[in-house]
Order: structure tokens, then C-alpha cells, then sequence
């Protein structure tokens, strides 16, 4: 079985091992990272991760077009939806969580790697 041309995208497969790595070094730190990538790696390769299995659901499933890409307007909106989901509203009910302008940085970094380099017609 092939993977789907989205998944095997290079900048998603490296999301993919950073997320991975980010989470596993958070709770046994294989190299110690300094405090600013330990804190903002996942949130930066986030919303790339998200988008890319949204293009795969659209395109395997509602559009069935390999052509389709998702909307800029698509693209802001989960950004707004994730920082303000992540940002204003969780920090206020979850004591674990806090309410972090470079987070919104690293999503909008995200979102524009993703709405730059990934969301391109499928080739194969």
C-alpha cells in the first residue's frame, strides 16, 4: 500500500518526527533543548500537521480531487480558531495552561509554512 501523496510529503513527515521528538524529549529529555524550542517546537509544527491531514480528509473523502487545496480563508480561520482556542479560552479553565504570545507566533509560522509550501495539488 502506497501512502497518500500529502502524508508523504517531506515537510510533513519532518513535522511529523519533530512533534514526535518535542513530546517524547518533554517528559525523558534525550538532549537538553534550550527552554524556547522545548516550549514552541509542537506549537509550530501544529497547525502544519492539522491542515495536511484536513487536505488528505477533503480530498479522499468530500471533494474525491486530488486538485483540491484548502482555502486561504480555511488556513486563517483554524489559525484563529487554534490560537484563541489555545491562547484565551483554555488558559481560563485548565491551571496547566498558559496564555503565551509566542505560541500565537509559532502557530502564524505554521500556518504559513503549511499555506506556502504544502497546500499544492496532489502530483501523484
Amino acid at each position: 500500500m502506497r501512502w497518500p501523496a500529502e502524508l508523504r510529503h517531506p515537510l510533513f513527515v519532518a513535522g511529523v518526527g519533530l512533534y514526535i521528538f518535542a513530546c517524547i524529549n518533554r517528559y525523558w529529555p534525550i538532549w537538553r533543548l534550550p527552554t524556547f524550542i522545548n516550549s514552541h517546537l509542537a506549537d509550530l509544527v501544529d497547525l502544519p500537521l492539522q491542515l495536511t491531514m484536513v487536505l488528505w480528509l477533503m480530498r479522499r473523502f468530500y471533494f474525491r480531487q486530488p486538485s483540491f487545496v484548502l482555502p486561504t480563508s480555511w488556513v486563517v480561520a483554524s489559525w484563529v480558531v487554534i490560537a484563541v482556542w489555545f491562547e484565551l479560552i483554555m488558559p481560563h479553565f485548565n491551571p496547566r495552561m498558559t496564555a503565551d504570545p509566542l505560541d500565537v507566533v509559532a502557530y502564524t509560522l505554521g500556518g504559513l509554512v503549511f499555506w506556502r509550501w504544502m497546500n499544492r495539488p496532489a502530483l501523484s
